[in-house]
């Protein structure tokens, strides 16, 4: 499995619309959690965050929030953020425009809905599963007043070749003021998550840092 645990200058440089990072001199890191909500491992990452009065966005799948309201809410009663992820989790690169943002409008539908249910204000933020999105999709996202949130950190807990210390040193090693850091609160992911969070969440602390949610 390819891909880079810190995103290269270059790509950040070739897709500037998209976001990367946040620039900041401040001892700021922004933690985000892909494929939710999943009973017990959101739970549980929220336990973790709340250890450290650390707040994060959440990239949630509709058919996710759907199944799992009462997860869903939580995470906003905690203070976090949540963005879209898809109703399906689809790949961008293997769907039409018009299919692709049809599906992210109605994951919307029911993160808006759930989002004033809390009389919080929603957020149009996405993410696009696997980071694959066509550049003309892309556009017309954008124009619909959308921010896409990339990242600077992969931290890989989703890949089952590498082993949880290898999964933290991508973390540890990479991330830096202003970070954008790709979790999954997973299944699949979960053995390497609850190895590298806790252990990412008291080492950023011990620096001085912030987590903060977009």
């Amino acid at each position: 499995m390819l891909y880079f645990a810190k995103t290269p200058y270059i790509i950040k440089r070739l897709f500037p619309n998209l976001t990367w990072d946040i620039a900041t001199k401040k001892k700021v890191i922004y933690l985000t959690f892909d494929d939710g909500p999943t009973p017990k491992i959101t739970n549980w990452v929220l336990s973790e965050l709340k250890k450290y009065d650390a707040k994060a966005t959440f990239f949630c799948i509709g058919k996710n929030v759907i199944a799992y309201p009462h997860i869903f809410k939580a995470i906003l009663k905690n203070g976090n953020t949540v963005g879209n992820h898809t109703h399906n989790h689809l790949n961008g690169w293997h769907k039409s425009s018009k299919i692709y943002l049809e599906n992210i409008s109605k994951a919307q539908q029911k993160i808006d809905t759930e989002t004033k249910n809390q009389e919080l204000e929603p957020k149009n933020i996405f993410r696009p599963p696997y980071g694959k999105i066509k550049n003309s999709t892309a556009k017309k996202l954008l124009e619909k007043g959308y921010k896409i949130i990339m990242w600077d950190v992969l931290s890989g807990d989703f890949d089952q070749s590498i082993t949880k210390e290898r999964c933290l040193k991508n973390v540890i090693n990479n991330t830096s003021e202003g970070s954008i850091i790709v979790f999954h609160d997973s299944v699949k992911a979960s053995k390497n998550l609850k190895f590298v969070l806790p252990k990412t969440l008291d080492y950023f602390s011990k620096k001085g840092y912030i987590f903060k949610s977009l």
